[in-house]
This record gives structure tokens, C-alpha cells and sequence, in this order.
């Protein structure tokens, strides 16, 4: 294969904003180690992004994917969460490929607004209104992970409940901002569907990225 073939595999080069080790914070996989690789590029547009910085692609490096994996070895972790911004906008195929290829776990974050690619051990879906999940990714999600800003979310999550496998992990997360007059809420609509569990940001109690 020729350089520039090489360079024509989808995904071979990624905009990467940041990459850490560091400690998950939400979800079931709160409090597991993992190495942490934040994609740039997103047009869902959460009026209460934590990470508006990932937005905008252009001003995110194209970074060659096998650099990135070769960070995540030096790590020394087993597992991997890709996130962003919106990850799946990126063909993770070759990534997913190499990282398992070392026995690496994957992770993903996503809203599911774009096609699902790659092969993962947990997918984490968080729906969004205004781009909604596209495709078969509500079958094959492993967690549901709905942000609670008002009582109107209750609703958008009991949409997605149904729509998610039956072995799926179900999580309201107050949505940081509102945090003291939303959690009463969620405390409450948790005790009468107790199907669901609350996920917390708990990176941000513990002051890690």
C-alpha cells in the first residue's frame, strides 16, 4: 500500500482537542480509569455544552490516529472513551480496529446524531432534541444517559426508555448549571421509576478533568 493510499483510509487522521488519563465521572462506568481522547466537531449545539470548545473542527489538528493510539499505550490504561463534541461526525473504524487489536476496551460518548462506526465494549447514548439518535444505535446502546434541565426532560427520557434495548442502563443526569433546583426533581421521579438511577458528574466534585 502506497503512502497516499495509506492516507485515504477513513479515519486515519482525527481532530483531536485533548487527550488525559484520568478517572470516568458519569455513568455506569463512574470511578473506572480510562484514557480520555476528546474529538473536535459538533452541530448538536447544547445550549449547556461543558465542552463548546470541541465545536468548531477547523481549529482542532488533524492528528495522525496511530500517534494517538501509541499516547494511549504509553498510558499504560485498558480502556478507552472517545468523546467530544460529537465523535461519531468521524469514521472511528480504523481506531476502534487498532485499539482492540492491543486489548484495549472502547468507550464512546455520543448523542448518536450521526451513523454509528467502530466497534465498542460500552456505548453510552445521550439523545439530544434538536439532532435527534439516527439509525439502529437505541438497539445497541449499553446505557441511556439523559440531562435533566427541566421537568419537560422527564418526558424526552421516557421517549428513549422505550426506544432502548431491554438490557440498557438507565441514567438521569442533572444538567450542571441547574443542579440545586433541578436534582429535588430527579430524586423524586427516581423514587416513583425506579428503573432509572442518577448519574453525577462526580469528576467535578473531585476536581479531575
Amino acid at each position: 500500500m502506497s503512502k497516499k493510499d495509506d492516507f485515504e483510509i477513513p479515519g486515519k487522521k482525527l481532530p483531536l482537542v485533548e487527550e488525559f488519563f484520568t478517572l470516568q465521572g458519569e455513568g455506569f462506568q463512574t470511578g473506572r480509569a480510562a484514557y480520555f481522547i476528546r474529538l473536535g466537531g459538533c452541530d448538536v449545539g447544547c445550549s449547556w455544552c461543558d465542552s463548546r470548545y470541541s465545536w468548531d473542527q477547523d481549529i482542532h489538528p488533524l492528528v495522525d490516529t496511530e500517534k494517538i493510539i501509541e499516547n494511549v499505550l504509553d498510558s499504560g490504561t485498558d480502556s478507552v472513551v472517545v468523546t467530544g463534541g460529537e465523535p461519531l461526525m468521524w469514521d472511528l473504524g480504523y481506531l476502534c480496529k487498532e485499539l482492540k487489536g492491543h486489548r484495549i476496551n472502547t468507550f464512546i460518548e455520543t448523542s448518536g446524531a450521526y451513523p454509528l462506526t467502530g466497534i465498542w465494549d460500552w456505548i453510552c447514548l445521550s439523545p439530544k432534541k434538536n439532532m435527534p439518535p439516527v439509525g439502529k444505535i437505541c438497539e445497541v446502546a449499553d446505557e441511556l444517559k439523559i440531562i435533566i434541565q427541566n421537568k419537560n426532560d422527564f418526558i424526552w427520557a421516557e421517549k428513549y426508555k422505550d426506544l432502548v434495548n431491554k438490557d440498557c442502563k438507565l441514567f438521569l443526569q442533572p444538567e450542571w448549571s441547574k443542579f440545586q433546583t433541578i436534582i429535588p426533581e430527579i430524586v423524586e421521579y427516581v423514587k416513583k421509576h425506579p428503573e432509572w438511577r442518577v448519574s453525577l458528574q462526580s469528576h467535578k466534585y473531585m476536581h479531575i478533568p
